[in-house]
């Protein structure tokens, strides 16, 4: 029931957000719209989504939004520069990276912030091992390869799912 409620309020949130409006004709359609969404995607949201009914780690999901920004705005002005300027090193390659995320939503998220990040890419994950392909390896220590690629992303997520 408690799944079905977190799923309910996102839908009529996201309702809310694109109507920008409260007129009760349009909550009143937001409503039944995410009810219907509700009944149609029951079992598209996982268990874990639960935990964001705690305000705590909603706020950190929010700040983590941001934080994300800021990195791929980093990347990608790292990414631009080693493009324009053909002297800075590029040394690609996929490196082996461990997390000790154990929910598989904090994974997912954690791969799709890897990905999203310019110049990183999850190509494969088993189990806690993340395959990355990375534009310019700087380092051959497995320890200082995870700190920077993993570590700035996983203690956020840490807070916000497990």
């Amino acid at each position: 029931m408690k799944k079905k409620l977190t799923q309910f309020t996102a839908y009529f949130i996201i309702w809310l957000l694109l109507t920008w409006s409260l007129h009760f004709q349009e909550v009143m359609v937001g409503i039944v719209v995410a009810l219907i969404a509700t009944a149609l995607t029951r079992d598209l949201f996982p268990d874990e989504m639960i935990k964001f009914l705690n305000p705590v780690r909603l706020l950190w999901a929010i700040f983590y939004i941001l934080y994300l920004i800021f990195y791929i705005i980093l990347a990608n002005f790292d990414v631009a520069y080693r493009v324009l300027n053909p002297s800075l090193p590029i040394a690609p390659g996929i490196v082996k990276v461990k997390t000790g995320l154990k929910s598989e939503l904090a994974k997912t998220f954690l791969a799709n912030s890897i990905t999203l990040t310019p110049g990183t890419l999850t190509v494969e994950v088993v189990e806690d091992n993340y395959y990355i392909h990375w534009i310019y390896i700087s380092t051959e220590d497995p320890k200082r390869q995870k700190q920077i690629i993993i570590d700035r992303f996983e203690w956020i997520l840490r807070r916000i799912f497990e």
